[in-house]
């Protein structure tokens, strides 16, 4: 599809320019380092994380699960009953930005309308920590949640993991993680909302979905990979940290959220394919006219909405068996 053919879904589209204008109110970003950077990200996203469904209880931990320290929150909706089922929700931003309060709405949406608790994860962001530092921290996390999960009033047998871009790569980085440790029943499902899973992005998407005025393009992509990992040649072929190049039989189902109009639709579609070979029971979901990032528009998009509901109702599903 030529960048001309592109159509954005309309509510989509005005979120974009609007979130365009809030960018332009800050210095250019490639003028920030990392810490002002992940500033602006907060201030320009502030519009999006307000409102959203209140939430019966929310805990705040910060503490060493067996890897470093992490900071969690957790969200219990309205009416779940404790031990609650939960997903582990792992915030995108290319390994380097974002955090639990960016997408601390998100979070809520889905423990609203799934009915279980969302446990939104502060991991590590680099380039001041490197591969694989988040991946050990998560997968410690996720033990440790086998073990203590009924302190934070968490079912350790119901458990789900999922995140957004590199959120998402981080799921099934550790899913793998703990299958190999024949851990493989802890995580029950994983949802991926458009997953980062490659360095190689394709000159066709590029030439589709990136360039110009993008939301993301080839160069900011593989950028943020180059800040995630510590050798970035060798490291590339690594399928903990290109998931995309894994072995991956034996892991849970898998819902795949897909916007069409996105520089990594190519990887998520790729993935679909790879976990069917591998057997894994997968759905995938493709969202017309939706772009990266298209869940934080939930507030004036009819299409992030039923993103979210579908994810919710995919997770909800698989931790009712």
């Amino acid at each position: 599809m030529a960048a001309g053919e592109v159509t954005l879904d309309p509510e989509i589209a005005a979120f974009l320019a609007e979130m365009k204008a809030r960018w332009a109110a800050h210095p250019p970003f490639d003028t920030l380092d990392f810490p002002e950077q992940r500033a602006v990200c907060e201030a320009v996203r502030a519009r999006w994380t307000e409102g959203g469904p209140e939430m019966a209880r929310t805990i705040e931990r910060v503490f060493d699960p067996g890897a470093g320290k992490l900071h969690v929150r957790v969200h219990f909706p309205e009416g779940v009953r404790e031990p609650a089922p939960a997903l582990v929700y792992l915030h995108g931003g290319g390994f380097t930005l974002f955090s639990i309060d960016t997408h601390d709405r998100l979070m809520r949406e889905y423990a609203a309308a799934g009915g279980f608790a969302v446990i939104g994860v502060d991991y590590p962001l680099s380039p001041e920590h490197k591969y694989p530092v988040a991946l050990d921290r998560i997968e410690a996390l996720m033990l440790w949640l086998k073990a203590h999960g009924g302190e934070l009033g968490i079912d350790p047998q119901r458990l789900a993991m999922g995140g957004d871009s590199a959120g998402a790569n981080l799921s099934f980085a550790a899913a793998l993680r703990l299958r190999d440790r024949g851990e493989g029943g802890l995580v029950r499902a994983i949802l991926s909302n458009y997953g980062y899973f490659s360095t190689a992005v394709s000159d066709e998407a590029e030439a589709s979905f990136g360039g110009s005025g993008s939301i993301m393009d080839r160069a900011e992509a593989v950028a943020y990979y180059a800040n995630y990992l510590t050798d970035f040649e060798r490291e590339r072929s690594d399928p903990l940290a290109c998931p995309l190049l894994a072995d991956l039989a034996g892991l849970p189902p898998v819902l795949l959220v897909i916007p069409e109009c996105d520089l990594l639709t190519e990887q998520s579609l790729a993935m679909e394919a790879r976990l069917r070979v591998a057997g894994v029971a997968t759905e995938a979901i493709v969202y017309p006219g939706a772009t990266h990032s298209f869940l934080e528009a939930m507030s004036v998009a009819e299409v992030a909405r039923q993103g979210i509901a579908d994810g919710a109702a995919f997770v909800a599903e698989r931790l009712s068996r």
